[in-house]
């Protein structure tokens, strides 16, 4: 069966008790269930991180969720109002009223941020303001609003269970195809030493982390159930489809993977006339349920689109024929030092290579995830704001986590295998991935912190200085008010962050 390795296979297939295989079968599912727990312990221990602040991007996407909640419409003018400073600065007029370029032709405050990540937050927050409102009934002292702290802390701890369950789905795949700790190895490398730990710890109100989830979902069901899908199955791919269309546009280029495989059944079926795999009536049938449950899936997208902007395919984002499409920024999205994605993020280079040996072990797989990952590639190079503004590494990309994580088994299996021995690998890329760890950690406290701009080009020297000699001084002093002082901490970066702001407006002035 394509995609299934032999020792897959051995591992599925029935085993004599007592035999080598059934030992060799046990030790297996211990290393996997202590690998599972490892996942679940290192979350764990992070989730302190999580940080209850709804800023920035964050305040569009929130605001879905809270005006729904609270006021019971999509009028979003108490949300920007009271938003972090930074954001409302540039909203506002010199009476503090939003200026009236804010406001389409409906009547209401443009939101071109996207609907999905408040149907995911929707199951928690929506107990969380009951348990408030009874709160606040029996006396307790916490406004019932979707400002105070219990539905920000909800919300900064449920993106970070979705970032979790988005490793934990792309470690099921990965584990498929490779040894358990290439797998282990890669989930762990991509979680801590990509842009990943921003956007599901720091920034949690922004969509990326929601993204990466709806990918791993996707992407999980698809193999899982890919070759002999049942018609029901398709309607839920198309489900999972339809929820990464809502929380992120471009995510719906995995339709690739889909439509990849249907073509290659309709190959096997034209090869294999005397034994078809599959009817070509029952394909076109799921394929088409598909698309057609994707497109219905799409409705909370169409509905909030049609009451804030008045046509249900008006984005709010600059029109798409706009866009650089015969001129990408193509080396400036990797390598730039206004956010690269390469030059940023190091391990998402090895994520990359590792593509082409993906492929030599699932051709569906690989060439799906390979084409998907060229294509998003073209599309955020052609985008005006392909850099991401205030951005840690190439933002964009956080959507196919899960691919880079397969990308990177990929890599490590097949290196591996040239060695000719795993405890050499491992003794080789343990540090290697131990140390873009570090200094992805010490990166992130240098743009977190200000050290280096958030916004545009950075000055490596600069950076690099830092990296060595001022991050291990400040970096114990930085965590231990980051969990002691939060608040006071928070509204420090904001400050920077708005001078910041304002130092760039009056560069770009001259």
């Amino acid at each position: 069966m394509s995609g299934m390795r032999t020792d897959e296979a051995l591992r599925d297939a029935p085993i004599a008790l007592g035999g080598p295989d059934s030992r060799m079968a046990a030790l297996g599912s211990k290393i996997f269930a202590v690998n599972e727990k490892l996942l679940l312990l290192l979350f764990l221990l992070t989730l302190p991180l999580a940080n209850p602040w709804v800023r920035g991007d964050g305040v569009g996407y929130y605001a879905y969720l809270r005006s729904a909640l609270i006021d019971h419409d999509l009028r979003f003018e108490n949300d920007y109002l009271q938003a972090n400073k930074s954001f409302v600065l540039s909203k506002v007029d010199a009476q503090g009223k939003l200026l009236p370029r804010l406001y389409t032709k409906t009547g209401y405050v443009e939101n071109h941020f996207t609907v999905g990540p408040a149907i995911l937050w929707a199951p928690v927050m929506i107990v969380v303001h009951e348990a408030v409102v009874i709160a606040s009934h029996l006396g307790a002292h916490v406004a019932p609003d979707g400002y105070s702290r219990p539905y920000r802390l909800a919300m900064a701890c449920t993106t970070a269970f979705y970032g979790f369950l988005s490793l934990f789905l792309a470690f099921q795949i990965a584990r498929k195809y490779f040894e358990q700790q290439w797998a282990l190895l890669a989930t762990v490398g991509i979680w801590m030493a990509s842009s990943l730990p921003i956007y599901m710890y720091f920034n949690p109100s922004w969509s990326h982390t929601h993204s990466a989830f709806a990918v791993a979902l996707f992407l999980w069901y698809w193999d899982r159930t890919r070759g002999a899908r049942t018609t029901a199955q398709w309607a839920i791919l198309g489900l999972t489809a339809g929820l990464m269309g809502n929380v992120y546009y471009p995510n719906a280029i995995l339709l690739i993977f889909p439509t990849l495989e249907v073509g290659h059944l309709l190959l096997s079926n034209r090869s294999e006339r005397d034994r078809p795999m599959i009817p070509l009536r029952k394909l076109t049938l799921g394929f088409g349920l598909f698309l057609g449950v994707f497109a219905s899936s799409l409705l909370p997208t169409f509905v909030t689109r049609q009451i804030i902007y008045g046509s249900p395919f008006e984005t709010g984002y600059p029109p798409i024929w706009t866009w650089h499409w015969t001129s990408p920024a193509f080396l400036q999205v990797l390598f730039s030092s206004d956010h690269g994605m390469f030059s940023w993020t190091p391990v998402l280079f090895l994520a990359a290579a590792g593509l082409p040996f993906l492929i030599k072990r699932d051709h569906l797989l690989g060439k799906g995830a390979l084409l998907t990952f060229l294509a998003y590639y073209y599309f955020i190079a052609s985008y005006h704001d392909w850099d991401g503004l205030s951005s840690f590494g190439n933002r964009f990309f956080v959507s196919l986590t899960p691919m880079f994580i397969l990308g990177l088994a990929a890599l490590l299996a097949s290196f591996s295998r040239w060695l000719g021995r795993p405890s050499r690998a491992l003794a080789v890329a343990c540090p290697v991935i131990g140390l873009l760890i570090v200094w992805n950690a010490g990166f992130i406290f240098q743009w977190g912190t200000h050290m280096i701009p958030a916004r545009g080009p950075i000055s490596w020297s600069s950076m690099v200085r830092q990296q060595i000699y001022d991050v291990p001084l400040r970096i114990t002093h930085g965590v231990e008010t980051y969990f002691i002082r939060r608040g006071e901490m928070m509204q420090h970066i904001e400050q920077q962050d708005i001078e910041q702001q304002q130092l760039g407006q009056k560069t770009g002035d001259q």
